[in-house]
């Protein structure tokens, strides 16, 4: 099928961009990757008045390390976080992830943050790592810590003229490590089930720091908080991330479906949830620094 109608708005910086949205209102939608929106578009899910093609706006394609944090523009595709040498932890193990090498070379990472599929593999991994979504609208530019951002499935806290301009995830001082397990059907299928996990590690080797969160198992990407808090303060073992992982099972709510039944589901959770974090412990101790 064709979409429908639309204006089309090549912005050259972002508070073009902004000015086009608040011109469009919420007939408006920004177009960096499209891997999500142009496919909606031609089976006439979305039908957006005007699209706001992002693209050529400089500065937004920029991945690097800057104050203490990962800063991912709003142009950086999935393809430059799998190369980047900036990553770490369970950014770097998710990139590869990101549905298949077609979409990874379009796609952005802000773009799949800002749809909020709950099957969706970036969410996860910024609520486990304690990241913030960066939004710009007329009034100027705000952080949103990603717990915030996230407001259901396929919504977010994003005002009707806000953008999302970049990411900010916070690089580990110390020891840390991080994975991403994923089980899908295919490549390039949405993850059956998935789990991210963060460790970090003091001088003692006791947890500092913990980040767990799980993907398509609940209406959203859900921070399984009861296990992270269980993490804190203990000593890496495998009877704690036996137990850290019942409390992830607690936590998940999934649904039979052609995937699979929710019983087998809750057991990947369940196992990857100890594989997960045993991974991260074992390379924190690796690591003497992200």
């Amino acid at each position: 099928m064709f979409p429908s109608r639309f204006e089309f708005v090549a912005a050259t910086t972002v508070a073009e961009a902004v000015e086009a949205k608040v011109a469009a209102g919420e007939g408006g939608r920004f177009l960096a990757g499209g891997q999500s929106l142009l496919p909606m578009m031609k089976m006439r899910v979305a039908f957006p008045d005007t699209l706001i093609d992002i693209n050529g706006v400089a500065g937004l394609d920029a991945i690097g390390r800057s104050n203490g944090h990962l800063q991912v523009g709003a142009l950086v595709r999935h393809a430059d976080v799998v190369a980047s040498d900036a990553t770490f932890g369970a950014v770097a193990a998710a990139a590869p992830w990101v549905a298949d090498p077609l979409v990874r070379n379009r796609g952005t990472m802000c773009g799949s943050v800002a749809h909020c599929d709950p099957e969706g593999d970036w969410n996860s991994v910024l609520l486990a790592t304690g990241a913030e979504v960066m939004a710009q609208g007329p009034g100027g530019q705000r952080s949103i810590p990603i717990g915030e951002f996230v407001d259901g499935a396929f919504t977010s806290t994003l005002a009707e003229d806000e953008m999302v301009v970049g990411l900010r995830i916070p690089v580990p001082a110390g020891r840390a490590g991080g994975a991403y397990l994923k089980l899908e059907r295919k490549i390039g299928d949405y993850a059956t089930v998935a789990v991210a996990t963060h460790l970090e590690l003091d001088d003692a080797g006791a947890i500092a720091g913990a980040g767990l969160a799980l993907t398509s198992v609940n209406p959203v990407n859900t921070k399984v908080t009861d296990a992270e808090a269980l993490l804190v303060g203990q000593s890496p073992s495998e009877e704690l991330f036996a137990e850290a992982a019942e409390l992830a099972v607690a936590a998940a709510e999934p649904r039979d479906d052609v995937r699979g039944t929710a019983a087998w589901k809750r057991q990947v959770v369940r196992t990857y949830t100890r594989r997960g974090l045993a991974a991260a412990a074992q390379q924190a101790n690796e690591n003497q620094g992200s």
